[in-house]
């Protein structure tokens, strides 16, 4: 007789602080699902994100780090609370050594930190200028937000994702900055849920430097998924 196998759902509930309900059971198949659902969320939540797990069940407590990882995760891009709600006390105990939990989705956003921070962005047509339009972009944003030290490398970041976006998609490219703390984030997303990778024996004479000069200036980049399709590709800049 087949084994019958665990399932699970996450469903985002839309909104300044976005709250992802989730139920099922927690198990080695379906830990993937959990951990992949939140960071697409995540990938398009404003100011925080709340994952519901009180119809969760969760038979393996090693398992729970799932929660840990999708923290750590976050908090680099998009650089977002997350916290867990539930009033089953048997949970609270075991999460709460890993994730802020809180028994009701008013006192977890309550509770949430949200620290002040500015954003803007730009969709771009595709032509020739594009790059251009983005660059000039970038560097009136950074004069804006009186962070002028940030802007070259911030330009050539925002070039490279854009005409990555441009050569290897047929998206027209949404150029998002996002300034917290001290730290500027380039983002640059499209309708490809191709992820962007480094490519090795890039030829310099390429029109761009691509992926491997972003490493170089950025103290984080990488390749998100989003819930709604396609994906954005970020890198974090700082003051030093």
């Amino acid at each position: 007789m087949p084994t019958r196998q665990n399932s699970v759902r996450v469903v985002p509930h839309p909104g300044a602080i976005t709250i992802a309900s989730v139920r099922g059971v927690l198990d080695q198949d379906t830990y993937p699902q959990i951990r992949d659902g939140l960071l697409k969320i995540a990938a398009e939540s404003s100011d925080g994100l709340l994952a519901d797990v009180e119809q969760l069940e969760i038979p393996d407590a090693e398992l729970a780090g799932v929660f840990r990882l999708v923290a750590l995760r976050v908090r680099d891009w998009p650089a977002i609370p997350f916290a867990l709600v539930t009033a089953r006390p048997e949970q609270r105990a075991m999460l709460g050594r890993r994730v802020p939990v809180h028994p009701d989705v008013p006192s977890a956003e309550a509770a949430l930190t949200r620290p002040a921070r500015r954003r803007v962005g730009r969709l771009f047509a595709r032509s020739p200028r594009t790059s251009a339009r983005a660059r000039g972009f970038v560097r009136g944003t950074c004069a804006e937000w009186m962070v002028p030290e940030l802007a070259e490398d911030a330009e050539l970041v925002a070039t490279e994702l854009v005409e990555n976006a441009l050569r290897h998609t047929d998206s027209v490219p949404r150029l998002r900055l996002d300034l917290r703390r001290g730290r500027l984030t380039v983002e640059v997303a499209d309708e490809s849920a191709r992820p962007a990778v480094l490519r090795e024996g890039l030829d310099l004479l390429e029109t761009g430097l691509g992926l491997r000069m972003v490493t170089k200036v950025a103290k984080r980049w990488g390749s998100s998924r989003s819930w709604s399709g396609g994906k954005t590709v970020w890198a974090v800049l700082g003051r030093a």
